[in-house]
């Protein structure tokens, strides 16, 4: 802890210091814009702050709201959140060789960690070597997921609750892209460090993949010696869309111990696809993703635990007004709605044949007004339904959340 304080003196005393330095030498690199950028490309497509010739270039987000929810009549009243501050680090170390981390601090600093950090090792536009702590290109979201580009101030359920959002795992892998005229194609493929058993031994009382982020063992070492494989290939038409498939998979549970063996390799196989449009005159943007999961549960788990689960959510944003407000030139307000549903328990009880509920879906209408591209003012509507593992009547959640969300 003591070192993480430090670090975060060192990096602030740093910001402090630029402010003696003749503003000449500071220069804000813009996040690329180009129609040719896809999710892969999200970690570096972000504003950063330059000194001079200093090969270190600093930036990043910060988000704060305040909400008031009732669930089934029952509320905790007004409520103010600081969500998150993520600080961004990159530096050229060379011609064609980069560093870039990420740190979170989430909750005030109920939690801090480090979503990214690793070198890229540039070759050939197809072939690049990536390595450090990098972050598993599972769906889209997980990649793409600073909240300045979002509408929505929660997160989807769908990639923080089924998905476990910003995961990334201590690994190397390979990436690469191929242009022709209005095409991009890319690919992703992975090594690292995986998943462990909390996934079925853990407090949520289902199968759960988030659960294993708890696990802060797997930046140094493998709960069970076998990598987990992540790979992704996108292809983007810039005048269309982009449309990515991904897949992530790996042993979870320690099936062998000093050479004695404790159990069968189980595995957990995530699939998923993602996709991303904005339609022509009226700029209709239209993102969404959608994941399937399996885990082998061992027998002598209650069908509590489920051996399947998908979900998924789709975004549509309408700009209303493109038009400069109280003196930002580049403001635009949008209507929005997010629609979203998990199923954690995909499946019929074998006892009854019935159907296994545990599954949520929720309806966020949203309006925003991004003052700038990289600063965002939204109000949203939250309306939520949640059926417990027997299907008894769903539990509503609804209310008002309000806040903002900026790159710095």
């Amino acid at each position: 802890m003591m070192r993480i304080l430090f670090f975060v003196a060192f990096i602030f005393t740093t910001y402090a210091a630029t402010a003696q330095i003749d503003s000449t030498l500071l220069r804000r690199k813009p996040m690329d814009s180009s129609s040719k950028n896809m999710n892969m490309d999200a970690i570096y497509n972000r504003p950063f702050l330059s000194i001079g010739k200093l090969p270190v270039a600093l930036g990043g987000y910060v988000e704060a709201n305040w909400q008031h929810l009732g669930t089934d009549g029952v509320t905790e009243g007004h409520q103010f959140q600081m969500r998150r501050m993520t600080l961004f680090i990159a530096s050229s170390i060379y011609r064609r060789i980069k560093f870039l981390s990420e740190i979170e601090f989430e909750d005030g600093t109920k939690e801090i960690n480090i979503e990214f950090a690793a070198v890229d090792i540039e070759f050939h536009p197809l072939f690049n070597v990536r390595g450090g702590i990098v972050m598993n290109p599972i769906g889209a979201f997980n990649q793409n997921h600073d909240g300045p580009k979002w509408e929505f101030i929660d997160r989807p359920v769908s990639a923080t609750q089924m998905l476990p959002a910003t995961w990334s795992n201590v690994g190397f892998g390979i990436y690469g892209k191929k242009y022709d005229k209005n095409w991009v194609i890319g690919y992703e493929a992975y090594l690292t460090n995986g998943f462990n058993n909390r996934i079925i031994d853990n407090g949520d009382g289902r199968t759960s993949l988030p659960a294993a982020k708890e696990d802060l063992d797997r930046f140094e070492e493998s709960f069970n010696g076998v990598p987990l494989v992540t790979a992704k290939a996108a292809v983007r038409h810039q005048k269309i869309a982009e449309v990515g498939i991904s897949y992530m998979g790996g042993v979870y549970n320690k099936f062998e111990d000093d050479g004695i063996t404790l159990d069968k390799r189980r595995r957990v196989d995530v699939y998923a696809i993602d996709a991303n449009a904005t339609l022509p005159k009226i700029k209709t943007y239209i993102t969404g993703e959608w994941a399937w999961i399996n885990v082998d549960v061992p027998a002598t788990y209650t069908q509590q635990y489920g051996n399947k689960q998908m979900g998924g959510f789709l975004d549509i944003v309408q700009p209303v007004c493109q038009r400069p407000v109280l003196g930002f030139d580049k403001s635009v307000i949008n209507l929005a709605c997010r629609f979203e549903y998990v199923d954690w328990n995909v499946g019929k009880f074998q006892s009854t044949g019935g159907d296994i509920a545990d599954n949520f879906m929720a309806v966020v209408p949203a309006i925003s007004w991004r003052i700038t591209p990289q600063t965002v003012i939204r109000i949203n509507y939250r309306y939520n339904w949640q059926a417990d593992l027997l299907g008894n009547p769903y539990a509503k959640t609804a209310g008002f959340q309000a806040g903002f969300s900026s790159y710095f």
